[in-house]
């Protein structure tokens, strides 16, 4: 079973929620959802969520929502979700029920991408989110991916892995390159897929500016994307 027929089979699961009439709607392919929770500082890179549908737009043919939408971890709604993103500088600390639904969603099938806005991996962001994943998935279920994986060339090719973000050298953070990113896989599927490079902050620039760019860096957040909607 792949990505879409999981969701299928759980929104049929989960038919009595009560979802915005968008991300309801069957008109489109993909609805980027953020997960809001209430610890920490959420409401991370306000105009990456509008970039990366506008990529999706322009490279793929999906039938992309043009609004992102914020629903609490929290919110049993979240669980129909093709993909989510939960993003922060400060403390990750689930309540009862964000635990709940981030450990049914993620062993279910759903996919998370998690970026660490501090881009390091010492500081209360990473610490905090790797203590809690640890305590719902187990001491050893965040595990490095390699560079071969399926992500990497889902729909652009990225033959050495992640790519570095400006963000990792800026003097902020742990003042390193991280040539890796973690995840956590269930059945041969990436549910969670893990960054310290602060991707969020590297694809939230102003649209008027990516005329200017020699490279396109939001083609990466495209193959997490398609990922995410056929394995």
């Amino acid at each position: 079973m792949n990505r879409r027929a999981f969701l299928a089979a759980l929104a049929a699961a989960s038919a009595a929620l009560a979802l915005p009439r968008a991300v309801a709607s069957a008109r489109y392919d993909f609805h980027f959802t953020r997960l809001k929770y209430d610890s920490g500082d959420w409401d991370v890179d306000a105009r990456m969520p509008s970039n990366i549908i506008t990529s999706l737009i322009d490279y793929t043919t999906l039938r992309v929502d043009p609004n992102e939408h914020v629903i609490a971890l929290s919110d049993p709604a979240m669980l129909r979700a093709p993909f989510c993103y939960l993003a922060g500088h400060k403390l990750v600390d689930f309540n009862p029920a964000e635990r709940a639904n981030f450990e049914r969603y993620v062993r279910s099938g759903g996919f998370v991408f998690v970026d660490d806005c501090n881009h390091d991996i010492d500081g209360l962001f990473a610490t905090s989110f790797e203590h809690q994943m640890a305590q719902i998935f187990g001491a050893n279920a965040l595990q490095k991916l390699p560079n071969n994986h399926a992500l990497y060339h889902s729909f652009f090719a990225f033959p050495e892995g992640p790519p570095a973000t400006g963000f990792e050298l800026n003097g902020w953070g742990d003042d390193l390159v991280h040539d890796y990113l973690k995840g956590i896989e269930f059945n041969n599927r990436l549910g969670l897929l893990y960054s310290n490079k602060d991707y969020g902050c590297e694809w939230d620039f102003d649209w008027r500016n990516k005329r200017f760019l020699a490279e396109d860096i939001t083609k990466f957040g495209v193959n997490i994307v398609m990922y995410a909607l056929t394995h």
